[in-house]
């Protein structure tokens, strides 16, 4: 027990983990107990909605991510002498880290903080209240379709990015680099593996669970007013970019070590 006046730093930061922690849990329990009760129209809505808003501007952040890519990998690896696995180099590069980051950044950034001000001003209108009143719960009515549309977004999403990604990075290495067409996709064919496309798209959903959850969570605990909303929108991209990069670095980690390379 803390002495009145007195706070424990740090402990409203662990607090709020833990609540968006337990946020996570319900909705997946919503998922796996009760799925004949799935909200399909809001779900629809929201997935059309995200769908929307991303589609246009992940394919523009694709292309200079995967030109960048390429330049800077086709760069390093001409110093190294080994220009025969530029294509291997950059195109893992791209659909295992570069595509599924982002799609979280624009699913985050852009339908989070919009499910967030959606969520948020029903909230401070006591919508949520009303809904409990009545016995409706507001996570299986609105979290769970919101959540589940941000991750067949993400999913889709992130073969599309993958797509542009690799074409403008082939572009850039061939045309701007003096690269051989045939080398680049050679030891693409040589290097790469299924699983190598499969933990790229499975990051992408869970990134796209966790900016649902991290986007309704805030939403549904705003402050008071207006204002309130707008700093719980804020509050939400920056949590959620955090939370997207640590948990990257994680699953990474673990694919290097449980996925072996191809041909060792």
């Amino acid at each position: 027990m803390s002495a009145p006046g007195f706070s424990v730093p740090g402990l409203g930061a662990i607090r709020t983990i833990g609540q968006v922690f337990q946020l996570g849990i319900t909705v997946l329990g919503y998922l796996i107990r009760r799925p004949h009760k799935f909200q399909f129209g809001e779900f629809v809505e929201q997935f059309w909605f995200i769908a929307s808003v991303t589609i246009l501007p992940a394919s523009l952040v694709a292309v200079p991510f995967g030109a960048v890519t390429s330049l800077q990998v086709g760069s390093l690896i001409q110093q190294l002498g080994a220009e025969s696995f530029t294509g291997a180099a950059s195109v893992l590069v791209i659909i295992q880290q570069a595509s599924p980051i982002v799609v979280a950044l624009l699913v985050s950034g852009v339908a989070g903080s919009a499910m967030c001000a959606d969520m948020g001003s029903r909230t401070i209108r006591e919508e949520i209240d009303a809904m409990m009143v009545l016995g409706v719960s507001p996570i299986e009515r609105l979290v769970v379709p919101r959540v589940v549309a941000c991750m067949a977004v993400a999913f889709l999403l992130n073969g599309l990015v993958s797509v542009v990604g690799v074409g403008a990075g082939y572009v850039f290495n061939v045309f701007m680099q003096d690269g051989t067409p045939g080398a680049y996709l050679s030891s693409f064919s040589a290097l790469a593996q299924l699983p190598d496309l499969y933990v790229g798209e499975l990051k992408a959903v869970i990134f796209g669970f966790i900016a649902g959850v991290v986007a309704s969570y805030l939403g549904l605990n705003p402050g008071k007013g207006p204002k309130g909303v707008g700093d719980a929108v804020n509050q939400s991209v920056v949590f959620a970019f955090l939370v997207l990069f640590v948990v990257n670095m994680i699953l990474t980690g673990i694919y290097l070590q449980v996925v072996p390379p191809k041909g060792g």
